[in-house]
Parts: structure tokens; sequence; C-alpha cells
């Protein structure tokens, strides 16, 4: 028999932004280890074996693995509950290197990010043409240090759209480093706290103000900060994919 752990991406929070087969997998669990802070609770609901739950946010790293470990030489199906997709900060790679020193094979069931729950709220399309063909996801840094180049100032060089997790506890330290990067004070801003929760809020502002709206608003933690021109461009260029006079493989020109 196959040693494997199930990796699920949970999605930004609304139970039904879940990929079919991440539900199924949790259907089928009988362990899963969610992470408490951030996956919304309802998503256990979907679990129909009465499986063993574990709230990862207070366990270590070597609690998690021995936990997996035991259930998977049990013979039991785990599951590993990540917010949004977990290539993104989810931190999974170093759980993926401490199981397979002991053998035990990850599936990987990718997820929505809160990013792109977050630009849906928003009704923005990050790559608009002529204004942004780039989407950078970053970090401020923190307890986590940044590589050297890839400091915040340094990223906002590139003028692109960005999409700035972990760091709207910091958002006076965020502002001022893009703006020293290049940004401009009244480059739009917006952050969205708990995209697709029934709590969800949305800022919208400027680099000149969004700060003090974010203050007013008590948002401290759990909230994406998107930067760039595409969240109220002046103009923009229409795609080429859908221009009546753009031929391609699929279309000739009318």
């Amino acid at each position: 028999m196959e040693k494997k752990v199930t990796i699920v991406g949970a999605g930004p929070g609304d139970p039904e932004l879940i990929t079919l087969k991440g539900k199924k997998a949790i259907e089928e669990a009988d362990v899963i280890i969610y992470a408490g802070s951030l996956v919304n609770e309802k998503l256990l609901e979907y679990n129909k074996k009465n499986a063993e739950i574990y709230n990862s946010a207070n366990m270590g790293l070597e609690e998690i693995i021995n936990v997996m470990v035991k259930a998977v030489d049990e013979g039991k199906k785990v599951v590993r509950l990540h917010t949004g997709d977990p290539s993104i900060y989810g931190a999974i790679k170093e759980q993926i290197d401490e199981l397979a020193k002991l053998g035990i094979d990850v599936e990987i069931i990718p997820g929505v990010s809160s990013l792109f729950a977050a630009t849906a709220s928003l009704k923005v399309e990050l790559t608009l043409p002529e204004v942004s063909q780039t989407v950078i996801i970053t970090r401020p840094e923190g307890r986590t240090p940044m590589p050297e180049k890839e400091k915040l100032k340094d990223l906002a060089k590139h003028q692109a759209t960005m999409a700035i997790f972990l760091g709207v506890s910091m958002i006076d330290k965020v502002v001022n480093e893009l703006i020293e990067g290049g940004y401009k004070e009244d480059t739009p801003v917006a952050v969205v706290y708990h995209a697709s929760w029934n709590d969800e809020k949305v800022v919208k502002g400027t680099l000149k103000d969004i700060a003090e709206k974010v203050k007013k608003e008590g948002i401290k933690k759990t909230a994406l900060i998107i930067v760039g021109e595409v969240l109220n461009p002046k103009h923009y260029a229409y795609s080429k994919l859908y221009d009546k006079d753009f031929e391609h493989g699929y279309r000739k020109r009318k």
C-alpha cells in the first residue's frame, strides 16, 4: 500500500471555493490536520468519516509530522489542509522533505488563492494591456528575512501590479518602501481583509492615504494589499484576442 499524505488547498475562505478534488479528499479523509488560524472550519463539515481533526495552529512541525506518520502507518487517509493555494507561503516544502525522509510521498491538490478571491471582489484584472502585464507576488520583510534583491523598494522599481501578502500589520512600512522604490503617491491601492469570507472588508485608496484608512477600519491581519494602476486605470488597450482584425489559429480576420 502506498504511503501518502494529501496536501489540499482549502481556498480563500468561502467553503464553496474549493476544488471538487479537494472536497473529495476531505470527504474521504480519516485524519485532517488544518491550519486553524486561517482555514474556514466549515470545510471540515464535508468530511463523511468522522475523521480525527488536528488544528496545526498550536502544533510544531515535529508534532505535525508525527501525527501524519502514525496515521499513514495505520493505513489511514491523511489530509493536510492549507489555506488558499499551498504553494504561496504555505510552508509545505519542509513537510514534504520530512515525510520523504520516512518514505512517505505527498500529493498536492491546488486551491484558489486569496489573491484571486480578492481580485474577484474588486472586479479587476491584474494584467491590462498597456498598463501592466506582470504581477509580483511578495511580502515585506518581517521576522522572515527577504533575499537582498527582493526588498519591496527594489521590486517597486518595475511599476508592475504587486500583490503583497503578510504586510497589513506594517502598512506604514510597506507604503514608505513602495514610494521610495518609485511608485507615485497617487498610485491606487486596495486592501482586502478575509477575501470571500462573510466578514470580508475592502478598503480602497492610494499610497498617500491607504495606511490611515486601513487603521481606521482596524485591519491588522489576514488581509492582502494590491498595488497598481490596474485598480483604476486612466486608460488601457482592449485585448487583441477578441479584436475582429486580429487573426489567430481559431479565427480569421473579418
